[in-house]
């Protein structure tokens, strides 16, 4: 095949890619809402639609050379068909099986290379036993449900619209943001030259102090010399005197032309400055996308999470329409299905659970986005689950050293609450491949931080949790602060910016070792910028020494999140401006303290500041909340595990680990080791001889001696039966050995000792 036969296919089977996406959102959407909807007009409508969606693809996989995703949309086109002639009922295996399906050819979509690693054909018997009976019997005593929140409705027409790829629209956008440094150039253009203007008002001060002199010395020259009558002034007094005529001519001529200058680069900045706003504006909205576009695949998410967990809630997504910069909705993608999935897995309790509390059994998870004002919007994600646990988050944030007991037995709920954002600190009792290791929430944090935003949580006992995050609604310019600090420039974006203020020096103090100062009554904690940022000492010239005294003021910026405030010192508070963040490019892709850089209207690069790393940093400097940890000796392992196989594979990624291991070949040897050896954790299967992995736990926790040692169950056992008897027994850590990743086990291991 030549190269353009190359070029082309490739084309082809991109596109085919983009339109594929379309049609499994469609069928996705129509399954969840079918499984909902007890109209039988509705069904016919939606099945009709998903068979149309299934047939087209299978079409254009054909065309594309997909054979493998061709050969399971004839799978999904067979069953919708039988649906339409009413052959088969609409069993839930079917659904199952059908939203598997979809899972494939997604795989297949996105990782060609993975297809043959998820195998999801519809079996026959998915489909229901054959059945000339209406595919679900209109009951008029059926509760009737509203249709699914949040399916799949245009977000746009495609009348008078164009397909543009993204990399394209990416590439604009960046072309015009490189315009604002051309905007800026402007603006410092002509402040330099007003700047000049006013040296010419110096100079015309000297002028008239010199000028009587001048004109004395002018009144000499018409009088004639002492002792030489009718010889004038010395020549070389004519010659000054011409000259400083033509000076004062010359230098107003410059005056005036600089001030024509003046006029000219104001206008040509106000010019250039609407030119490149109206440019940025309209760039912008090209990569506005409405917040439905990213929730699209959410309810089908809950579905699935629900089906694993023996769960039903329903998902109701609001503000489908709000606009948001794609690169935004990209970024929050993953935390948004971290706080889905805590809903899921932590809020909501089961259906029978929900009952005997009073609530209805399906329970209601909503995810919302609203528009705060111009430049800011807000994300919902809330149940009306259990809330969260104080008490559990309050032992793990201990545990882990973010509190001592004695600051834990301060804080009010909230306070604690806030801390399940810190890694590690979980509230699950234990590990599974879903949640427990306390990652989830730091990623939504530290996320939504990156962008420039908050985040905060709310939670009542038995009413459910809700979090807020709130972020820009562009991701392209900001309005950032012009600070030095150690004769460096820098840029703090002024979202984090609190208040700036000038202070007394004798109005800090110190508190508990530590620097404060008092603003509006209470107290902050005092930071020197260069010292968190490790800057060297600023050198100043023999001038600046000679008269060097310790400053009288000080200007401090108070910088905060949603949980910390913290007041920086820095040597001066130039500007407040608009700039453009350039990312840092490898190997400086992530550099502690800086978020980015930025170009001045001067030329000169300025660091943009990371607010929250720079928090973190001085809450270290000052020894605030942090406990430090003793290294720790090389900690032992037990494997319990009657698989040869099993036995050393997790026995060598372990040692790997740099931890000391021993092995077991079954639960009664497990047990008998316990007894007789010092270890520090057990890794053990379920499923062995003589004693399975769950009695074993139960033995080890009604044990005095060994009642706390950390228990992880590595097991093929994947019902939620087993993963609750995991919990009952006392296991700290489930995981499932068909989705076991070693890091999964490292993880839980360097968490439990």
């Amino acid at each position: 095949m030549s190269t353009k036969e190359d070029e082309f296919f490739m084309q082809l089977r991109a596109t085919f890619r983009i339109e594929a996406a379309e049609h499994l959102q469609l069928i996705a959407n129509g399954l969840l809402e079918l499984e909902r909807t007890r109209e039988i007009k509705a069904q016919r409508s939606l099945v009709e639609a998903m068979f149309r969606a299934a047939h087209s693809l299978k079409g254009a996989a054909r065309a594309a050379d997909f054979s493998e995703i061709e050969s399971r949309c004839q799978s999904l086109e067979d069953m919708f068909a039988g649906w339409k002639r009413q052959e088969n009922v609409l069993a839930p295996a079917a659904f199952d099986a059908a939203h598997l399906t979809l899972n494939a050819i997604s795989i297949n979509l996105s990782a060609p290379e993975l297809a043959g690693a998820v195998r999801a054909p519809i079996a026959e018997h998915a489909f229901g036993p054959p059945d000339r009976r209406p595919a679900v019997s209109p009951d008029a005593s059926a509760p009737a449900v509203a249709p699914l929140p949040g399916t799949a409705k245009p977000a746009f027409s495609s009348e008078g619209s164009v397909r543009i790829a993204v990399a394209k629209l990416d590439m604009q956008m960046t072309e015009a943001e490189e315009m604002l440094a051309v905007k800026l150039t402007t603006v410092q253009r002509a402040q330099d030259l007003r700047e000049l203007t006013q040296r010419f008002g110096a100079w015309k001060n000297q002028w008239a102090a010199l000028e009587p002199e001048v004109r004395a010395l002018r009144q000499t020259t018409d009088r004639p010399l002492p002792g030489r009558t009718g010889y004038p002034a010395g020549l070389g007094t004519v010659r000054m005197l011409e000259f400083l005529d033509w000076n004062l001519a010359y230098i107003k001529s410059l005056e005036s032309k600089v001030a024509g200058l003046t006029r000219t680069a104001d206008h040509d900045r106000h010019v250039v400055g609407k030119l490149v706003d109206d440019l940025l504006e309209d760039s912008k909205k090209l990569l506005l996308l409405p917040f439905a576009t990213l929730a699209a695949p959410f309810p089908k998410l809950v579905r699935d999470l629900c089906r694993d967990q023996r769960k039903e809630a329903n998902l109701v997504i609001r503000g489908e329409q709000v606009e948001i910069d794609k690169r935004i909705l990209e970024e929050m993608k993953d935390p948004l299905m971290h706080l889905l999935r805590n809903c899921v897995d932590h809020g909501i309790e089961t259906a029978e659970t929900r009952v005997r509390l009073g609530k209805p059994a399906r329970a209601t998870i909503t995810l919302a986005v609203s528009s705060m004002n111009d430049s800011k919007i807000e994300l919902l994600v809330s149940d009306d689950g259990a809330g969260i646990d104080t008490s559990k988050v309050r032992h793990a944030a201990i545990e882990h050293g973010y509190l001592s007991e004695q600051q834990a037995r301060q804080l009010g709920d909230a306070e604690l609450q806030a801390q399940i954002f810190q890694a590690e600190v979980s509230t699950s009792p234990i590990i599974t491949r879903l949640s427990g290791r306390g990652l989830g929430l730091a990623i939504v944090r530290e996320r939504a931080e990156k962008l420039g935003g908050t985040v905060s949580v709310e939670s009542r006992p038995q009413q459910g949790s809700s979090f807020r995050i709130t972020l820009p609604s562009m991701l392209t310019t900001f309005r950032g602060i012009l600070i030095e600090s150690a004769r460096r420039l820098f840029i703090v974006p002024t979202f984090h910016v609190e208040r700036v203020a000038r202070l007394k020096a004798d109005d800090i103090q110190t508190v508990e070792g530590r620097e404060t100062i008092s603003l509006d009554g209470r107290a902050v904690a005092l930071a020197r910028l260069a010292d968190v940022l490790e800057l060297p000492p600023a050198q100043r010239n023999d001038n600046d020494k000679a008269g060097a005294l310790i400053p009288i003021t000080i200007q401090v910026m108070v910088l905060g999140t949603a949980e910390q405030h913290i007041a920086f010192a820095v040597d001066a508070v130039l500007d407040e401006q608009e700039v453009l963040v350039k990312p840092l490019r490898k190997p400086l892709s992530r550099v502690r303290h800086i978020a980015g850089v930025t170009v001045l209207g001067t030329g000169q690069v300025a660091p943009v500041l990371n607010v929250a790393d720079l928090l973190k940093s001085a809450i270290k400097i000052g020894n605030a909340a942090v406990v430090n940890k003793k290294a720790a000796p090389v900690k032992a392992i037990l494997v319990a595990e009657n698989s040869i196989t099993s036995r050393m594979l997790i026995k060598n990624i372990l040692e790997s680990a740099g931890y000391t291991v021993a092995t077991a070949v079954d639960g009664m040897e497990a047990f008998t080791l316990l007894r007789s050896e010092k270890f520090d954790l057990l890794v053990s299967d379920v499923e062995m001889p003589r004693l399975n992995g769950f009695d074993l736990t139960t033995r080890i926790r009604a044990d005095k001696k060994l009642t706390e040692l950390p228990v992880v169950l590595v097991t093929a056992l994947d019902m939620r039966e087993d993963r609750e008897r995991g919990i009952d027994v006392g296991a700290n850590a489930y995981l499932v050995k068909s989705s076991f990743d070693q890091s999964n086990l490292l993880e839980a291991v360097r968490r439990l000792i």
